[in-house]
């Protein structure tokens, strides 16, 4: 019963949110240049009302519930693909992304998600701008790194972390202690399915795994790297965000458990 009762008002608030967005957009052409602000209304509520709370229903009916390589949005949405997986504790992690030249990114709050705003309009620099949450394990990431690119905040190497419940095997049988999905942000725009302001990715998620890899190899030859090859069908897809993605399907296996004599 209490499932049933859920159900009903998930169901009714999305529908109240589209009849909300529908009476804006058609209060929009009968007032003149006010029209204007009553347009940007309809925005807002559409992008960040209306259609992600379509997806969370929809999301929630046909979106599997368990590990297919690929992280999900916070309206449910299949997003960026998993492509890295970590041997080590998340100090040993971090250590290693230090070395390389890696900054963490600060968490998503009013002040950080302002800062960001700013600094991409005025095309100034911010090292640890934060990174939207995406989800596995249904839980946002643990923490994130990022490398930005000539001091613009529109452009950036990034990377999420999460920890992988205990006694959790990868498909096949392999056990690792985190999961990562790396990409790179070329630039700002929309996106294609809830219209939100986003960081749109390059499309070739794997150039931005293995220049991750390439990296914290490179920085400490302690860090040790297995790949498993063809862990998932290679594929062409989209992310949460509607932008192409393609892999090999490879899944390098990054060894940090050599760091732990020095790991704080």
């Amino acid at each position: 019963m209490g499932v049933a009762v859920d159900w009903f008002f998930f169901v009714f608030a999305g529908l109240a949110a589209i009849w909300l967005a529908y009476l804006s957009f058609t209060e929009t052409f009968q007032v003149g240049w006010w029209g204007i602000p009553f347009a940007i209304a309809f925005w807002v509520l559409l992008a960040y009302l209306v259609l992600p709370r379509l997806h969370r229903i929809l999301t929630t009916i046909y979106v599997p519930d368990y590990f297919i390589g690929r992280a999900r949005t916070s309206d449910g949405l299949l997003g960026d693909p998993i492509n890295l997986a970590f041997l080590g504790e998340g100090a040993q992690i971090e250590q290693s992304l230090r070395e390389a030249g890696w900054t963490k990114a600060d968490p998503v709050t009013l002040r950080s998600s302002w800062r960001i705003i700013t600094s991409t309009i005025t095309k100034r620099s911010y090292h640890e701008a934060p990174v939207s949450p995406l989800f596995l394990f249904g839980r946002q990431q643990d923490f994130a790194y990022q490398q930005e690119v000539d001091g613009n905040p529109a452009q950036r190497h990034h990377v999420r972390f999460w920890k992988c419940p205990d006694d959790w095997l990868l498909p096949g049988g392999r056990r690792v202690d985190w999961l990562a999905a790396g990409t790179f942000d070329t630039r700002v725009g929309l996106s294609l399915f809830t219209l939100q302001v986003t960081h749109k990715i390059d499309a070739d998620t794997d150039i931005e795994r293995d220049h991750i890899v390439a990296t914290v190899t490179d920085a400490d030859t302690r860090v040790t790297v297995d790949v498993i090859a063809d862990f998932s069908t290679g594929y062409h897809a989209r992310n949460g965000g509607g932008d192409s993605i393609t892999t090999d399907g490879d899944l390098p296996v990054v060894d940090v458990r050599a760091l732990a004599e020095t790991a704080s």
